[in-house]
């Protein structure tokens, strides 16, 4: 429950139970004074005025039910008079203010100071009539001729002032008492559960400003106050997370900065070695000069390579990269993926081929260039790795209700199942002999990024000398 409303409530229920308790005290005060100090006749007047009052409602309550024209009739004008009687009251019937009927001659003062003080204070129940007090009740009725129509009752009632005044002296005085009581009570649940979390949720802030973010916040209080410890607490979470992956991303960094200087430092010092062997005169020949140079220009081409990899990958893992989705018709893409990689897998004698089993044309919504980059991540390691005379890849196009599957296959040498977890970690490489000879160890890791980034998922099935499946799902358009 809110504060404002559980406070409401609580406030709300401190005056109802001072309203009961001051009722028992009047009922356990009349009883007692009745009974050591008063007559009891004081009782049963009292008793008198509550069976008046409610008497002459009900008479009052019933009249209304009925037209005015029924109240002229004679047989409920003699049932009104023997209900008015059996009450110690009288009824009067006006008709614009003219009396039609009445179970007692009252003089026409009376009448008219009785409708004047009813016009003027609806909420009045008791009146003063030649030196006597009164309960009267009023019914009134609109005829459709436009006059007026009154039923008034009634009732003579005596009143002991005296302890009447002291009655309600007493009343007043006890249900003050019992109010401030509950107040107090109120007040004092409500700094309880309101004032001292606070002080804690301050003392909290006050670390959490100093960087202390290892102390946890607990759930009390009332209310709002226990939301606000709630989310005062996320927020230490998240905080703590946020500085946890900053030092991880640091971490990263350097990580990345360490592994792709370790990994440069190979082909650089090959094409300073072949450099210097040209210089030296090592190289005598046109031709060894030309071997020589070619194997710098490859190695010089590597490392521009690595280079690149390393910032796209910097760039997709700081969401650097912007995307421009477009709605793709998948099997088409597939054919020119197929088209831009058949010279080179023909060069390496390397069989390239698309199987669609697509039952009807299926969309994505993809970037196509960075798409391109995954495919050919992925068909640039099947081929390096393909040690078989008869190298097959196939590309297979499936679908499901939601998503649609790619699947790259091929028959080289597989890889192991220790490797497999590691395979999309950066700078991983399955195989040791080609450690830092031939890549940056960063295309699986880029594959994935950007297949995330297009809401998707890749993951791989192998088994050593049949072959890997490389699968890639993206959500149908």
């Amino acid at each position: 429950m809110q504060l404002t409303k559980r406070f409401f409530t609580m406030n709300a229920l401190a005056v109802l139970v001072s309203i009961a308790l001051t009722v028992l005290a009047v009922i356990i005060f009349v009883a007692a004074y009745t009974k050591v100090v008063g007559p009891e006749a004081d009782i049963n007047d009292l008793k008198r005025i509550f069976e008046v009052r409610s008497g002459i409602g009900e008479i009052k309550r019933a009249a209304q039910t009925l037209e005015f024209e029924q109240l002229l009739d004679k047989p409920y004008q003699q049932e009104l008079s023997d209900r008015v009687k059996a009450l110690g009251a009288n009824a009067v019937i006006l008709k614009n203010r003219e009396v039609l009927y009445s179970t007692k001659k009252f003089n026409e003062i009376d009448i008219e100071k009785s409708l004047m003080l009813s016009d003027n204070a609806p909420n009045l129940d008791t009146l003063e009539l030649d030196g006597r007090t009164f309960m009267f009740a009023r019914a009134d009725y609109s005829l459709h001729s436009g006059d007026e129509g009154v039923l008034l009752l009634l009732a003579p009632i005596k009143l002991k002032t005296g302890f009447y005044l002291f009655l309600g002296i007493f009343t007043v005085s006890f249900f003050i008492l019992s109010f401030l009581i509950m107040n107090f009570w109120v007040s004092y649940r409500f700094s309880r559960g309101i004032i001292t979390p606070i002080s804690r949720l301050r003392d909290a802030a006050v670390k959490i400003s100093e960087g202390d973010l290892s102390c946890g916040i607990a759930e009390e209080g009332e209310g709002e106050v226990r939301e606000l410890c709630r989310t005062l607490e996320f927020m230490r979470i998240k905080l703590k997370e946020s500085i946890y992956l900053q030092q991880k991303y640091d971490e990263n960094r350097k990580f990345l900065v360490s592994s792709i200087s370790h990994d440069l430092k190979t082909p650089v010092t090959s094409i300073k070695g072949y450099i210097e062997g040209i210089i030296d005169g090592v190289a005598k020949t046109p031709e060894k000069m030309e071997e020589y140079l070619e194997t710098a220009r490859s190695k010089a081409i590597l490392v521009n390579a690595m280079i690149d990899d390393l910032l796209l990958y910097s760039k997709l893992d700081l969401n650097q990269i912007p995307y421009h989705f477009e709605k793709t018709n998948l099997e088409t893409y597939f054919e020119d993926c197929v088209s831009d990689h058949r010279y080179e897998y023909e060069k390496a004698n390397i069989k390239l081929a698309l199987i669609s089993e697509l039952k009807e044309t299926v969309y994505v919504l993809i970037d196509r260039e960075r798409l391109k980059r995954v495919i050919q991540n992925i068909l640039d390691n099947a081929k390096k790795y393909m040690e078989k005379a008869d190298g097959q890849v196939h590309i297979i196009l499936r679908e499901t209700r939601t998503s649609a599957i790619i699947e790259i296959r091929d028959n080289g040498k597989g890889i192991p199942e220790n490797d497999l977890p590691h395979i999309f970690e950066r700078f991983y490489r399955a195989d040791p002999s080609r450690k830092s000879a031939d890549g940056s160890g960063l295309g699986l890791a880029i594959a994935q990024q950007i297949v995330e980034d297009h809401e998707g998922k890749i993951w791989v099935r192998s088994s050593v000398g049949e072959g890997t499946r490389m699968m890639i799902s993206l959500k149908k358009f």
